[in-house]
């Protein structure tokens, strides 16, 4: 079984409802263990602003589900929460990434692991960081990301 990071956000609808809906999903996937999931964070929107702040959890799993298949089921239960692109970081009713893979990666665009911008966004770190301090990312620590980003619009709640 492999490790892997995904990260949750919505900002349409019930947001909460969304989120838990997205995680009841993962616990009922029997190749799917939830290992562990950091409290939800509201954060401000990047790009496109005008829009409703989102609120965002970062999960660790273990998984027998390979990478493009993870991708897909990600993509499943965004599909069961309705969730429609019509822009480019607008608003969602669910947005499911898949972070971190373990001894996975991949420039792929569909499917490019790690996360391509994961490390410029406190929205996936504050929450990774939370649940795995002393994980690395392409030689780094967590904090070290941290660090280097500007005043990021996060609060924890609860």
């Amino acid at each position: 079984m492999a490790k892997a990071y995904l990260g949750l956000g919505s900002n349409l609808g019930d947001k909460k409802t969304n989120v838990t809906t997205a995680l009841e999903m993962l616990y009922k996937n029997p190749l799917i263990e939830v290992l562990k999931i950091s409290s939800f964070y509201e954060t401000e929107p990047i790009g496109f602003k005008e829009q409703d702040w989102f609120l965002n959890v970062v999960v660790k799993v273990e998984t027998l589900v390979e990478p493009y298949k993870l991708l897909s089921f990600c993509q499943a239960i965004e599909d069961h929460l309705q969730r429609k692109r019509l822009i480019r970081w607008g608003p969602r009713t669910m947005d499911v990434d898949v972070l971190l893979y373990e001894n996975f990666s991949s420039e792929d665009p569909i499917l490019t692991i790690p996360h391509p911008r994961m490390t410029e966004r406190a929205f996936v770190l504050v929450p990774l960081e939370e649940i795995e301090p002393d994980l690395e990312i392409k030689g780094q620590r967590i904090g070290e990301f941290l660090n280097k980003l500007e005043d990021a619009h996060i609060k924890r709640v609860d």
